[in-house]
């Protein structure tokens, strides 16, 4: 660090220049980094579903359902019509619906009632229908042209193409929304109207670089492409106030702005580097899910925070440099208070502080883990016209979802026996099969390869399964369970099943197992952070204490309001959340061991909060603005519930290091003296 800031502002012009291209560049790449919805692709390789996908794709030319269409008003007729012009639309590749299960030139009253109902009601067909994966949006477009606004289409498929139309403009709407609140916070802050700028300009470069760099991974997952972006901008932001405000400080020592900057840099960079350290290890933690979209995640925002370091230490002083005197002409008082003597009241609040926490730290650490997680995308949002429409059907048809058999072709009786046990099973409506819907004794080779095909390969028996339940729940997963167990009796582990419950089920298993593993590391990694920034063994326990307790409290909130919770939320929120707002603890911690070591615990923490207060709050009301934003304006319901999560678990780490951390510095103060290298703390008489 001694010749290289000298190297930054002597070349400044040339730092500048290469950003800007860089930049430019980045934007241009932009639109080539395509962003994939399928929560599916994630999975691991070995995952039972996972390999369920790839057989049926290498033997069956049809695919799960994935989508409904209900046509109100129609006759029997008229829904083969339209049956016939929905086959006709590109990307779709598989229409169901009653014509498959019975013949319809027979009268359908000889049929059993309940499996017309399940396909045709008061007039209302129903049809399940197959969209093509990366057709989904242009697809759906023309199913709706078909059907127009008096006939319902949802499902999986649909939600899928409602975001990703509503990803881009949400993203966009979200940043109008965001940076305006954070200029507007850090023109109350700073002692310049033009300083914000600054900021956002430095680490706006630095979101467009990560997001441009993107391309060399050719795609990213939705929750990546919605939540790296507003998530590094926010927690990076801390970087470029550091610098500056050192560059303030030593512009009063020096009249040489060159120098002002070089020593700003070599005085900055210890705290922005501990700064961005336990940010990126928390990040970085993510990329140990065996789930994927935790690695693509985790990977993105590594790249993202040390991007905005570069930015920060490169850029952002080059840029100073050339513009420094626009600071000096739009100087003015700041306008929030700097909160001095704040440490007075706190230190009131030792005994309730201490006494509050101790009554809620267990039970919210016992309920954060009884919460009923959700592991699916969820619901598009009512207000959507799919939202809409899945209403409308499940009124009129119930729930319905699909689960795909594929069980070695050659044993007809076999298979009869299992299709009519699987029939038995609750909540299973319909099973469809060759010896279901055809007849066992006659063989595959009397009839048109147009209707055996949709049941045998060359080597697997396909059998479709209806159920009433939803998509996940206790009730779904069990049934899959179920259903798996009955196939295993008849055909060993040779079989296999897929379908968005069993994908679901199967994301359940593998997140779940990453639960300990991506925390134990995250807690590891900023332990050994903190251990090695204060030699001391235990100000990183406190610390971590402080932060985990915050997060188990953030967590605990949907179990105490009876809510259910997104599992990838709270597996993210877990890592983000300590390794953003530990920051703020570190910042308090050392400001008082200095201070500890020129007077009294007391003293030490009064003159702590009234130096580190200030900072804290801007810090943490950014990073929650943050959050709330992705809350409020994405339609996803992962990422609305990951906002929310963030938004709310920063304000709780926030009162946990400004109410709680000081009084257990207090307490511990004695432990904090003995254990830690080079204390020195001042002898108290």
């Amino acid at each position: 660090m001694i010749h290289i800031p000298k190297l930054i502002t002597n070349h400044k012009k040339i730092v500048v220049t290469i950003f800007i291209v860089a930049t430019v560049l980045s934007i241009f790449l932009l639109p080539q980094v395509s962003v994939n919805y399928n929560m599916v692709d994630y999975l691991p390789a070995d995952a039972q579903s996972t390999i369920a996908l790839k057989v049926m794709d290498e033997e069956f030319a049809q695919v799960v359902p994935n989508a409904r269409v209900m046509l109100n008003n129609v006759s029997l007729q008229e829904a083969l019509e339209y049956k016939e012009k929905l086959k006709a639309i590109d990307g779709v590749t598989e229409v169901i619906w009653l014509d498959d299960v019975i013949n319809l030139k027979e009268p359908i009253e000889m049929a059993d009632p309940d499996t017309i109902n399940a396909y045709y009601k008061d007039r209302a067909a129903l049809l399940s229908i197959t969209i093509s994966e990366g057709k989904e949006v242009a697809t759906s477009d023309a199913i709706y042209e078909l059907i127009g606004k008096d006939n319902s289409l949802a499902g999986n498929a649909v939600n899928m193409a409602t975001a990703q139309k509503m990803s881009a403009s949400e993203s966009f709407g979200a940043f109008l929304i965001l940076v305006p609140v954070i200029l507007l916070i850090l023109l109350l802050s700073t002692s310049s109207w033009i300083e914000p700028l600054f900021f956002l300009t430095t680490i706006g470069i630095s979101v467009l670089l990560n997001m441009g760099s993107n391309i060399i991974f050719g795609e990213v997952s939705f929750m990546t492409q919605s939540i790296s972006p507003i998530l590094q901008m926010a927690v990076s932001l801390d970087y470029a106030i550091f610098l500056l405000h050192s560059f303030e400080n030593y512009r009063k020592k020096t009249d040489d702005v060159k120098e002002a900057m070089q020593l700003a840099m070599r005085r900055a960079f210890p705290a922005i580097i501990a700064s961005a350290a336990t940010t990126l290890f928390g990040f970085l933690a993510l990329m140990f899910m065996k789930f994927g979209i935790g690695a693509d995640l985790g990977l993105n925002l590594v790249k993202g925070i040390l991007l905005s370091f570069i930015s920060v230490m490169v850029f952002l002083p080059a840029l100073t440099l050339f513009c420094y005197k626009w600071i000096d002409r739009t100087r003015h008082k700041e306008i929030i208070p700097s909160f001095k003597h704040i440490g007075k009241y706190i230190i009131k609040l030792k005994i309730p502080a201490l006494v509050l926490i101790a009554i809620i730290i267990l039970p919210s650490f016992l309920a954060q883990s009884k919460t009923d997680f959700l592991y699916g995308t969820g619901s598009i949002s009512s207000n959507s016209r799919s939202g809409q429409d899945e209403i409308k059907i499940s009124d009129k048809f119930g729930t319905s979802t699909a689960i795909v058999l594929l069980v070695p072709k050659g044993e007809a009786a076999k298979e009869q026996l299992l299709c009519e046990e699987l029939q038995k099973l609750e909540h299973v409506n319909q099973v469809i099969s060759y010896t279901s819907m055809v007849d066992a004794t006659i063989p595959e080779d009397f009839l048109d390869t147009t209707i055996t095909n949709q049941f045998y390969s060359e080597n697997y028996c396909r059998i479709i399964l209806y159920t009433d339940t939803k998509e996940e729940g206790d009730i779904a997963f069990t049934l899959v369970e179920q259903v798996q167990s009955s196939a295993k009796e008849y055909y060993g582990d040779t079989v296999y099943s897929c379908g968005q419950s069993v994908t679901l089920y199967d994301m359940k298993n593998v997140v779940s197992a990453d639960t300990s593993k991506v925390n134990f590391i995250a807690i590891l990694a900023i332990a050994l952070v903190l251990l090695f920034t204060f030699r001391s063994i235990s100000i990183p326990i406190l610390l971590l204490i402080t932060i985990e307790t915050a997060i188990w409290i953030n967590l605990s909130t949907p179990y105490f309001l009876g809510n259910s919770l997104c599992y990838i939320g709270y597996l993210v929120i877990n890592t983000v959340q300590l390794g953003a707002t530990v920051d703020y603890a570190i910042l308090l911690t050392d400001h008082y061991k200095l201070n500890r070591q020129h007077t009294t615990k007391k003293e030490a923490i009064k003159t702590t909060l009234g130096e580190t207060f200030h900072s804290i709050l801007i810090s943490a009301v950014i990073l929650s603005s943050a959050g709330f934003c992705l809350g409020l304006t994405s339609s996803n319901p992962i990422v609305s519930e990951l906002g929310m999560l963030l938004g709310r678990g920063t304000l709780l780490s926030m009162a946990m290091v400004v109410c709680v951390l000081p009084q257990l510095l207090l307490l511990f103060d004695p432990v904090v003296k003995k254990t830690t290298l080079h204390a020195n703390f001042y002898k108290e008489k």
